[in-house]
């Protein structure tokens, strides 16, 4: 088997904290680092997901709607690159 590549973490927690996820750790059958990683990655996971979201005010949400339902007539550059489109795709 190929050598899996792994860096350190390291974190000051009180004994408090270490006793918690110990006992975590073992009421799920997991070792503690096994705990700890999978609870951080979660974490790590959720906040990317939260910072992505695109967040729109109640005016921004129906000013997207509308357009949605009626959209601007295509312009002079999108109506080039859609007959750009229809000869590229002829041309296949």
């Amino acid at each position: 088997m190929p050598a899996v590549s792994t860096a350190r973490l390291e974190a000051r927690i009180s004994p408090e904290l270490q006793k918690m996820l110990k006992r975590a750790a073992e009421i799920q059958g997991r070792t503690l680092t096994d705990f700890v990683v999978t609870a951080v990655q979660d974490a790590a996971q959720r906040a990317i997901e939260q910072a992505e979201i695109i967040r729109l005010s109640l005016a921004d949400q129906q000013l997207f709607a509308e357009v949605l339902l009626s959209p601007p007539k295509p312009g002079p550059a999108l109506k080039r690159a859609m007959a750009r489109h229809d000869k590229l795709a002829r041309a296949e």
